[in-house]
């Protein structure tokens, strides 16, 4: 199957080369032109611009946008729907949110374009292990794309399934990025803890290890917490600021929104934020108290 790809970062360019590997016919279109280069080392035609990518590509077309979520998503769509045809269809594989993504919708409804909303799980052991898909949409127009999302998934009959109208493939995927942030802190937790516990001298690789295999907290979060602990335990070279991308807090927007309780997942969303303050003054503010009520010393600076 023809389709067009805009947007070769590191997992659009997997994903750009699991299909060309896969037997499709793959047009790839990237602001930067050295990873251009890369996917026709392995098969996929370059295009030079989003206007040569839409003269390569016979109709109706198929064009999948994989670009950071909000305005850059935002401005590929808007220059992308004018160069399009009625019955062509638009597919965001990145991170929209949800509610984006049902406007989107109904926007290229009114010019006679499809829209197609994949939440995509993998990261960069996709191109190896196969993606999640979590698709969103028409399910006749989902259909027609059925060889693309049966060669991106970890086998043509697992791995990716139409969930519902348009926002629901990227609504299921919040909730999926809203559950990994709570499994992460879990796993971080858990691990601090036996780390604290000195008298044992605990491997905490081994323990990973261990519980790999027969556990019932075995993962692939797992696997990635073993591989990072047998490289170093400490973790010396790794600064403790987390960084978010937003699903998580939009997650808890949507829990709040619909009255479900969901603390796990909040506190790991809050978690992820006070691992950037510096100087937390808000710990600044308890210790005063503690102080002023109690009587109970403070350490200065």
């Amino acid at each position: 199957m023809q389709v067009g790809f805009i947007g070769l970062g590191r997992m659009g360019a997997a994903m750009v080369q699991r299909l060309a590997k896969g037997g499709h016919n793959v047009i790839g279109y990237d602001r930067s032109p050295e990873p251009i280069g890369q996917i026709q080392q392995h098969g996929a035609i370059g295009a030079r611009s989003i206007q040569d990518l839409v003269k390569q590509l016979s109709q109706p077309r198929a064009v999948w946008v994989m670009v950071p979520q909000g305005e850059p998503t935002e401005s590929i769509i808007a220059s992308l729907a004018p160069l399009l045809s009625s019955g062509d269809i638009v597919i965001d594989g990145g991170n929209s949110y949800y509610r984006d993504s049902i406007r989107r919708a109904g926007m290229l409804k009114e010019r006679g374009l499809h829209f197609i909303d994949v939440g995509t799980s993998g990261g960069v052991w996709g191109l190896a292990e196969g993606y999640s898909l979590m698709i969103g949409g028409d399910p006749d127009v989902a259909q027609r794309l059925q060889p693309i999302f049966e060669t991106l998934a970890p086998a043509r009959d697992r791995g990716w399934a139409h969930v519902g109208p348009s926002g629901a493939g990227h609504f299921v995927k919040m909730v999926h990025n809203g559950i990994e942030y709570g499994l992460m802190q879990a796993y971080s937790e858990g691990f601090a803890i036996m780390k604290a516990k000195k008298e044992f001298k605990l491997d905490l690789h081994e323990v990973a290890e261990t519980w790999r295999y027969g556990s019932v907290v075995r993962s692939w979060l797992l696997d990635l917490t073993a591989e990072a602990l047998s490289q170093d335990q400490d973790l010396k070279q790794i600064k403790p600021w987390v960084a978010d991308s937003g699903e998580g807090r939009w997650t808890v927007q949507e829990a709040m929104d619909l009255e479900v309780s969901a603390p796990v997942i909040t506190e790991s969303v809050l978690r992820r934020l006070r691992s950037r303050e510096e100087d937390p003054f808000a710990d600044k503010l308890l210790a005063a108290l503690r102080k002023a009520f109690g009587g109970h010393a403070i350490k200065t600076e």
